[in-house]
Parts: structure tokens; C-alpha cells; sequence
């Protein structure tokens, strides 16, 4: 059997057509499909306004940006996450901390959140953002985290880069009711994709606009922004540093037809993963626990072996698995352990439950198109015996 990857995007002849069909348009960028994928994926959410870029990390730091934070500020994320979600902050000349993760979702834990908050209200060094990332696609505890927002005043972040189409008490994620700006992926192994992208969703208007003055140099063409009344038609005005963090036309048509299909692949999705359940229910595999709350985009499924239960190491079994030709994946190594962040004097002791997670969790194939035969593949290669004995 064929390299199986642990997730990869699914193209149809209408995704190619829609991108065939800017090619032979007027416009490849800045014209009029980048502004009807936005209204789309808000409407698509249940937000106001949509912002779109050339990538999550784009859309991270144009939200961090847009909230004000700058040198002397900090940032708490959730550790097991991409760097991107820390990076951010760390553009803005910020600092960044990390909240512990609930041992069953592997979100942010809202008990170690609030723990930290409590102590940091006495240290007098409250964070200005909080960053919760959707992992895997299940919605972090956002009425949470919203009530805590409101009284230790802090602004809100949802990473939701694996989320799209995943839903948290029976809404959209993305509609932005507990935090201020939420950031969607469009990167290939993602939910849908626009080939690279992203896109910040906000119900605040002037967020909004000021989210694509920097997403584009800082220039505005409006002339309510500007200092002095426009010279003519021609006239624009930049009017802070931004950047060209623009998506172009080609990547918004293959965004949009990829949109119309998100909530089939969802349910593909959970099909796979209701099938691994299934085929993995009494071995010594954990797999994914879900909160009644939500209804994950089911990005990821991530499983965590019970090290006091196997015959060899989270290590071999990872190895094996590659070796086997099954591209199984670890999301992700915890922030704090990367060269960058060791150096700021992170200590992983303080941060328990994601230390475990790491020691123990692997990233099974779930994308749509996976079929079943390459699911039994998967799940036989890793339960079987390793050498004269099996691995459990």
C-alpha cells in the first residue's frame, strides 16, 4: 500500500474550474473575489465581517495588532499548539505565557486559566490577549473564558485555525459571541483550503477595517481615515506600518468552492473518527474525548497511548508507524520546549498535563477520501506484533 499521509486536501473539477475561471478574469488579485469569499465565510460563521490573508499566522498577528498589542503588553496561549499562536505576540514586541491544558480535550484548561489569572492579578501582570486554540478542531470552553475576559479585562483571540465547521453549543465557531477576533486556516491538510490563506472573523466594524489597512501596507482609500481631505481620485494614504499579507483572487475562488463542501467533509470526517473509536475501543489506545459542548471541525485525530500498559516506547511506535508507510504526525511539541522559548527560562514542570501529552500522543490519517481499507491498514499497522510479541 501506498504512503498514507496524516491529512492532504481534496480537490474536485468544480475547485479547478473556479480557479480556471479567475485565470481567464480581469483580475488574479485585489479584485472581486477575495471580498465575496470574506462575506461568505462570515455569513458561513454567523459573524459581521471577515478579513482575509495569505495565512493563519498572517491573520495572528494583524488580530494582535489591531488589539493594540505592543512592548511591555503579554500574551498567554495554550502550549500545545503551532508556534504561530506565540510568534504572533512575539512580532508585536510583546511577551508570552502559557496556560496548561486539560488533560481529556487537550485545550486550554480553564482551571489552570484561572488559577494563573488569580495569581496574576496579585503579581499586577494580567495578560492583554489570551489566545485559546482550537485544537484539533474542538472549540475551546469560550463562555469560560469570556466570563474570566470580563473580570480580568482581557481581550480575546479564538485560534480556530483547525476549526472551521466545527460548532460550540449548537453555533458555528466563528461567530465571535465570547472573544473578539477569531483566525480560520486554509492551509491544504486543513478543513478546506484556499492552496495557502487564511482569515480573521470579528463582529467589531472597526477591528475589521483596521485589520485590511495592515493586511495591505497600512493604506487606507477612505477618506474619513485620512489626515486631510484627498488630493483626487487617485488619492490613498498610508496611514500606519502594515504589511502585504494580501490573499489573491486565485486562492479566494478555490476558498470558495472549497466552502461549499465544508460540511460534507466535516461528516466525513467524523465518520473516519467514529470508525477509529470503534476499532480502537479495549485496546490501550486513548482516543479522542469530546465535550458535550461542542462539535468538533475534526481537523486532527489525535490518539495517546497508555505508556504504563505498552511493550515499547511512544518513540518506537512512532517510528514504526513512518517506517510502515503511514505518515503519522505529533501535534504538537510544546511551545516552551523550542530553542526560541527555552531561552526565556520556561520551565516544562509547570506545565504538567501537556508534558504528558507530549510523552504520549500520536496523529492518526483523517482526511476526506480516507478510505476504509487504508483505515484498517492503519489501525492493523499499529496494533500489530512487534517482533514475538504485539506492542500492548
Amino acid at each position: 500500500m501506498s504512503f498514507i499521509p496524516y491529512g492532504k486536501q481534496n480537490i474536485s473539477d468544480d475547485d479547478i474550474a473556479a480557479v480556471v475561471a479567475v485565470l481567464r478574469s480581469d483580475f488574479l488579485t485585489q479584485g472581486p473575489v477575495v471580498p465575496e469569499f470574506e462575506k461568505a465565510v462570515a455569513a458561513y460563521c454567523g459573524a459581521k465581517h471577515g478579513v482575509a490573508v495569505n495565512s493563519a499566522t498572517s491573520a495572528l498577528h494583524i488580530a494582535c495588532m489591531a488589539l493594540g498589542v505592543g512592548p511591555g503588553d503579554m500574551v498567554w496561549t495554550t502550549p500545545i499548539t503551532f508556534v504561530a499562536s506565540a510568534n504572533c505576540a512575539r512580532y508585536c514586541g510583546a511577551d508570552v505565557d502559557f496556560v496548561d491544558i486539560d488533560p481529556r480535550t487537550h485545550n486550554m484548561s480553564i482551571a489552570s486559566l484561572t488559577e494563573k489569572l488569580e495569581k496574576a492579578q496579585r503579581d499586577g501582570r494580567l495578560p492583554k490577549v489570551v489566545i485559546p486554540v482550537h485544537l484539533s478542531g474542538q472549540s475551546c470552553e469560550m463562555q469560560a473564558i469570556h466570563e474570566l475576559s470580563k473580570q480580568y479585562g482581557f481581550r480575546t483571540i479564538e485560534d480556530a485555525s483547525h476549526a472551521i465547521g466545527g460548532s460550540y453549543q449548537g453555533q458555528k465557531v466563528g461567530d465571535c459571541r465570547f472573544s473578539d477576533i477569531v483566525v480560520f486556516s486554509f492551509h491544504p491538510v486543513k478543513i478546506i483550503t484556499t492552496g495557502e490563506g487564511g482569515m480573521c472573523v470579528t463582529n467589531d466594524i472597526e477591528l475589521a477595517k483596521h485589520m485590511a489597512r495592515l493586511r495591505s501596507h497600512g493604506i487606507t482609500r477612505y477618506p474619513a481615515e485620512m489626515t486631510h481631505p484627498p488630493d483626487g481620485p487617485w488619492y490613498y494614504q498610508q496611514i500606519e506600518l502594515g504589511f502585504n499579507y494580501r490573499l489573491t483572487d486565485l486562492h479566494a475562488a478555490l476558498g470558495l468552492s472549497q466552502l461549499a463542501q465544508i460540511d460534507s467533509f466535516v461528516t466525513q470526517r467524523h465518520a473516519i473518527a467514529k470508525r477509529y473509536d470503534e476499532l480502537l475501543d479495549g485496546s490501550v489506545v486513548k482516543t479522542p474525548w469530546q465535550h458535550p459542548d461542542t462539535y468538533s471541525g475534526l481537523h486532527l485525530y489525535v490518539i495517546r497511548l497508555k505508556l504504563d500498559a505498552v511493550k515499547t516506547t511512544h518513540r518506537e511506535v512512532f517510528e514504526r508507524m513512518r517506517a510502515d508507510g503511514i505518515g503519522v504526525n505529533l501535534h504538537y511539541i510544546p511551545v516552551y520546549r523550542q530553542p526560541y522559548y527555552e531561552r526565556m527560562g520556561f520551565n516544562p514542570a509547570d506545565f504538567p498535563n501537556a508534558e504528558a501529552y507530549y510523552a504520549e500522543a500520536i496523529t492518526l490519517p483523517i482526511f476526506p477520501g480516507f478510505t476504509p481499507a487504508q483505515q484498517d491498514e492503519v489501525v492493523r499497522r499499529l496494533l500489530k506484533p512487534s517482533g514475538y510479541q504485539t506492542i500492548f
